[in-house]
């Protein structure tokens, strides 16, 4: 058997100290989590970013800050997630239709989603936020990507 990770991004937005959240179907459950999915080929790592919080949230971003690269080994499937993590900016809302497993996007303080702990996609949502709320920051340069050619 071939062992194959997945590489993902997601994005904590924060406006008036609420961030905005997906509320989503997964693997039949409804869950909260950060504007995230998987990096599509061909793409680089932060369109990958700015192309979720759209397809999730109807929220065009600007990421400002690498936060940090995450691990985690789900244990419904045991499938391990890289998750590269950025901070942005709300730029604007558009009028776009979200992607089929998504019910809304909400913004939600850190307290209201700690008090949903169980309704987490996964422990890196409150993680993340954490890390964003102690000031954790690194420039978006620290991702080289696409690497230049020869």
């Amino acid at each position: 058997m071939t062992w194959t990770p997945h590489a993902t991004v997601a994005v904590i937005v924060e406006s008036d100290q609420r961030f905005l959240m997906v509320e989503e179907r997964s693997q039949g459950r409804v869950v909260f989590n950060q504007p995230a999915g998987h990096i599509e080929e061909n793409e680089t790592i932060l369109d990958a970013a700015r192309r979720e919080a759209l397809e999730e949230t109807g929220w065009s971003v600007e990421p400002e800050h690498f936060l940090g690269l995450y691990t985690f080994r789900a244990p419904v499937n045991g499938v391990t997630y890289y998750r590269f993590c950025f901070s942005a900016r709300p730029v604007r809302q558009e009028t776009t239709e979200l992607d089929d497993d998504i019910i809304a996007a909400h913004w939600l303080t850190r307290g209201e989603l700690a008090d949903q702990y169980d309704q987490l996609r996964s422990p890196l949502v409150l993680q993340c936020i954490d890390d964003y709320r102690r000031g954790r920051r690194f420039p978006l340069d620290v991702i080289v990507d696409p690497v230049p050619s020869l």
